[in-house]
């Protein structure tokens, strides 16, 4: 492993460390044994290995849901026990501390999502999304719900302004989530799909396949929020 991502790793850790030690000494979650953090699909591998070193490191048990950010959002509203939720945009964030739901102040960005377009054939993918999506070497193209997941959002909105929505309908097929996405075009269910590019990045399918990035200015900035949930404020 090179320094710079050495680097990184313990960069994430250390603010997940002092991120949810911080709300348990600060009572937010009063004196908690057990932390219940929802966390989009997107993020729930690097979260994971966070999680193991911080019950490490603590004591402190953490459950980790993860799903849709729009699922976990719908969740949230009809009364679910979570503490924490790790969400794949800021606007539900936003709309929770609106309604009551979670707490005034927590709401921070803890990363910005990037898409990808990525297929596990590397005979796919050529070397710019428009050249790749005009030559249709491909059955289907996978995309993430669009009004459920962020990720589905930005994939639509690149579609929409290379102005191919219309032509590739007839070949898309949508994932609940980004999780459900990557592994249909990971089984080759999907020939390529708009995956998000942390879990193309991670360490068990980095050598797999073959991707385009996509420029930024081709869909919406992907603003990843964590936030308190009033169920931990409440509990002080």
């Amino acid at each position: 492993m090179t320094e710079k991502i050495r680097f990184r790793k313990f960069n994430l850790f250390f603010y997940f460390v002092l991120f949810l030690w911080g709300f348990i000494n600060s009572s937010l979650i009063a004196q908690a044994e057990e932390i219940q953090v929802a966390v989009a699909t997107n993020f729930i591998n690097p979260f994971k290995s966070v999680v193991k070193k911080f019950e490490r490191k603590t004591g402190h048990k953490v459950i980790v849901i993860s799903g849709s950010t729009g699922k976990l959002y719908a969740q949230i509203t009809n009364g679910a026990p979570f503490d924490i939720f790790l969400s794949a945009d800021s606007r539900r964030p936003e709309l929770l501390i609106k309604q009551g739901y979670a707490v005034l102040g927590t709401q921070y960005t803890y990363a910005l999502g990037k898409i990808t377009l990525w297929s596990s054939n590397t005979n796919i993918i050529s070397n710019s999304v428009e050249s790749t999506l005009l030559k249709k070497k491909f059955s289907h193209i996978a995309i993430a719900n669009p009004v459920t997941a962020p990720y589905g959002k930005a994939a639509l909105q690149i579609l929409k302004n290379l102005d191919q929505w219309d032509n590739l309908k007839p070949f898309i097929v949508q994932g609940e989530n980004i999780g459900q996405t990557f592994q249909f075009v990971f089984s080759n269910n999907a020939e390529l799909g708009f995956v998000a590019l942390s879990q193309v990045l991670d360490p068990k399918n980095i050598h797999t396949g073959k991707r385009v990035d996509i420029p930024s200015d081709y869909y919406d900035p992907i603003k990843q929020d964590v936030v308190v949930l009033t169920k931990a404020g409440n509990s002080v």
